[in-house]
């Protein structure tokens, strides 16, 4: 018999009806991580993230379609489709009405954050602190070359 219900202990399977029949049952906590879109290469900067869940108010591009380089603000998202609307972006059908177009996460991107949401701005000021305050090494591309000639002398003497 088939369980049709959400399973939490499943964990991967290379069916992809096994992989449809996951994100079509998953609870909406799980597929808010899937509302995830990427940021603006020097919001990238700013707050250290490659990725953010995107909310009502954000300001977004296009990447992906005929709506290709257009900008808008976030007007909704459903989670229970996985799709967000934008504002001004819309299909205008044969007799003149005008329905909002659905758009996938992955062709957006989010270009300015809306930061009205206290507890999001509080997440990503802290993820930003730890970020600089950080104590990795960054490798610069004269590093990388040392790195690479070290490592072409120890093969070398062996």
């Amino acid at each position: 018999m088939v369980q049709k219900t959400f399973s939490t202990g499943w964990k991967s399977s290379t069916q992809p009806r096994k992989q449809r029949k996951y994100s079509y049952n998953a609870p909406l906590h799980t597929r808010q991580k899937k509302v995830h879109v990427h940021l603006s290469s020097d919001l990238r900067k700013k707050y250290g993230l490659r990725r953010v869940q995107v909310k009502k108010g954000d300001k977004v591009q296009i990447m992906r379609g005929q709506h290709k380089k257009k900008e808008g603000k976030v007007d909704r998202v459903n989670l229970k489709r996985e799709k967000l609307y934008v504002t001004g972006i819309e299909f205008i059908k044969k007799d003149g009405t005008k329905i909002p177009v659905a758009f996938t996460p992955s062709n957006v991107m989010i270009i300015a954050v809306d930061t009205s949401d206290k507890k999001r701005k509080m997440k990503m000021e802290r993820i930003q602190t730890t970020l600089s305050h950080s104590t990795k090494p960054v490798l610069t591309s004269a590093d990388s070359e040392t790195s690479k000639q070290h490592k072409k002398s120890q093969g070398e003497t062996k």
